[in-house]
């Protein structure tokens, strides 16, 4: 039996395996393979790893995973998990594995915007987070590409984007009202903004050129942000746990879930969503689980 059961492989998932192989538990990160930045050809804001290819960071992570005898890897997706705390049972692939405890690092799965042209785009010209990606492609025109769910966070997201651009174009495709203090601060700005509907992208290669809008006009912008819907994997779904806003709801010291013994950490525990501090999360989680498992075994032993 495993100490401790990893579900997923990105930053999150190789970090909290890190932290508990140091802490000498015996670990299985279990990695399907598939990643939310796949389309990125690199990461940003990771210190000391600033402009790594993704790939390079997964393979670096792993390579220093393996200083560590205790701590296996399994490449597969993990289908099921049952049973309860102390005694999990995890389904991955053709196996079936036992584990004290679980920690989720699974991610979130990013609806692409159903536009013409967005697929190829994504990661590459779209993007979600000007932190990440915004270096690149600064002083350029700019576009957010607005929900109505986006209302809540828009005016200061729109409004950061001045800071690497003095040409910001709010597109909301008439799909909601803005309130008039919104428009005020944006004016404020300068964010210019946009209520025709928007039909396509106009690219150049992989490098974007305009937003098309309905009618035939178009306004140049070589770098589109959007939040697009979100949803968790079907594992996730599948073990009931407890979510608000749609991310998986943990204690906030502790990372523990509704789910006695399953712990997550990463962006499907957070709209703030990025390497570094999904990494920083699964190593709280990962601290505490040893912990958790300390006292189990302490107690254990002190019984009567």
């Amino acid at each position: 039996m495993y100490d401790v059961i990893i579900v997923g492989g990105g930053p999150a998932g190789l970090a909290g395996a890190l932290m508990l192989g140091r802490a000498r538990r015996r670990v299985l990160l279990c990695d399907a393979g598939a990643r939310r930045n796949a389309a990125a050809t690199r990461m940003h804001n990771f210190v000391t790893r600033d402009g790594t290819p993704p790939d390079e960071f997964r393979r670096v992570a792993r390579e220093q995973l393996a200083e560590y005898p205790n701590v296996e890897l399994l490449d597969a997706r993990v289908q099921q998990v049952t049973g309860e705390k102390g005694e999990l049972e995890v389904r991955a692939g053709e196996r079936t594995i036992s584990a004290r405890r679980l920690l989720l690092c699974t991610g979130m799965i990013d609806e692409v915007p159903k536009l013409p042209g967005a697929d190829a785009l994504w990661g590459k010209a779209i993007f979600q987070c000007p932190y990440c990606h915004g270096w690149e492609v600064r002083d350029r025109p700019w576009g957010y590409l607005a929900r109505p769910d986006d209302l809540g966070h828009l005016v200061p997201f729109v409004t950061q984007l001045r800071g690497w651009t003095e040409d910001v174009t709010l597109f909301t495709s008439g799909a909601f009202e803005l309130p008039d203090e919104a428009r005020r601060v944006l004016a404020g700005a300068g964010v210019r903004v946009e209520e025709a509907p928007v039909a396509g992208l106009i690219a150049e290669g992989e490098r974007l050129v305009a937003v098309e809008l309905a009618g035939g006009g178009r306004t140049p912008c070589e770098a589109l942000y959007a939040h697009p819907a979100q949803r968790q994997t079907e594992l996730i779904l599948s073990l009931g746990l407890t979510l608000e806003a749609g991310f998986v709801q943990v204690d906030p010291m502790r990372r523990e879930t509704s789910m006695p013994g399953v712990y997550a950490a990463g962006d499907l525990t957070t709209r703030m969503q990025a390497a570094l501090p999904g990494a920083a999360t699964a190593m709280q989680a990962a601290s505490m689980i040893h912990v958790d498992l300390a006292m189990e075994q302490a107690l254990e032993r002190a019984s009567p």
